[in-house]
């Protein structure tokens, strides 16, 4: 097996097909009446990593690219509008393969977690953040790794310090990240149940006596730099160069799959997209640790 964009997309519809003749149910509802799509479920999927890899951020504009060079492993390629109302419809089906690949690699079971949040940038101008369909959910935020201010939401990530996405939540910029971490442990209890004496590294922000309980009540050990006035903590010589691991993580997100350059308008839009870079990300990773590849989260070998 070779490092290419087309022996992924291969390996990776070959895996959405076998999980959707295993659990149909995953697939995205439509009416029992009708005319049977000519894209398959597993296709889309493909077809949503190979715009990611690559860095089109613009739908039809990458349908344009993927009708003269990509001919050879698709039959039939959509338009642009029914493209991107079957990926955000695809939302659940995504999410369900992202767990799939991330489980199937040798990272998964990695002792170590990093805990993060990074901005989604959703708008610039006041009156975007007034009329736009996201008001309400996207807010004003502050960014303390880069000083800056945006409007928009948090991508909050847990991931292994090779880049593998563990868990992830897509919330308003001023959500709580310890609140929104707890909720992520709640909402997948089976992501720690047979996980004791994982460790989690975290910035300063996750802090407090409740919050240190709850995580060791569900196996977890906290580590995080000391905040002023506190004692040094355990771990400490670990924090600054897992920083820059962190930072690295988010840039490859930010920079090779244009987090922030996502085009969403509309809730399900931003959320399909955010999905969508996650998504590429994993599976990238699943492809290098299955050809044994030494940096497991370069996206080199699929970005051209």
């Amino acid at each position: 097996m070779t490092t290419d964009i087309d022996t992924l997309a291969t390996a990776l519809y070959v895996r959405t097909d076998d999980l959707l003749k295993d659990a149909p149910h995953l697939a995205p509802w439509r009416p029992k009446v009708g005319l049977k799509p000519r894209l398959t479920d597993a296709e889309l999927v493909t077809l949503a990593v190979i715009q990611a890899l690559p860095g089109f951020t613009s739908e039809a504009r990458f349908l344009r690219h993927a009708r003269v060079h990509l001919r050879h492993l698709f039959r039939y390629l959509p338009g642009q509008s029914g493209y991107n109302k079957r990926l955000r419809k695809a939302s659940g089906l995504v999410k369900a393969v992202i767990r799939l690949l991330a489980v199937d690699t040798t990272l998964w079971t990695d002792d170590v977690w990093l805990a993060d949040s990074t901005p989604v940038e959703c708008g610039r101008s006041r009156q975007t953040a007034q009329r736009s369909d996201l008001a309400g959910w996207a807010e004003y935020g502050y960014c303390a790794s880069h000083s800056r201010f945006f409007w928009g939401l948090r991508l909050h990530l847990v991931r292994t310090p090779g880049g593998l996405p563990v868990a992830f939540a897509l919330t308003g910029a001023k959500a709580d990240e310890r609140t929104t971490l707890l909720d992520i442990l709640t909402v997948d209890p089976d992501l720690v149940a047979d996980r004791p004496g994982q460790t989690l590294i975290a910035d300063r922000n996750y802090y407090g006596r409740d919050f240190e309980h709850a995580l060791a009540d569900a196996g977890i050990e906290l580590l995080r730099p000391a905040r002023k006035g506190e004692a040094e903590r355990p771990g400490a010589a670990l924090f600054k160069p897992l920083r820059q691991v962190i930072e690295s993580i988010n840039q490859t997100l930010k920079a090779q799959l244009d987090l922030e350059r996502h085009g969403g308008r509309t809730k399900p839009g931003v959320i399909a997209r955010v999905l969508q870079r996650i998504l590429a990300l994993t599976a990238a990773i699943w492809h290098n640790d299955h050809t044994d590849q030494p940096v497991k989260r370069s996206l080199t070998a699929y970005d051209h």
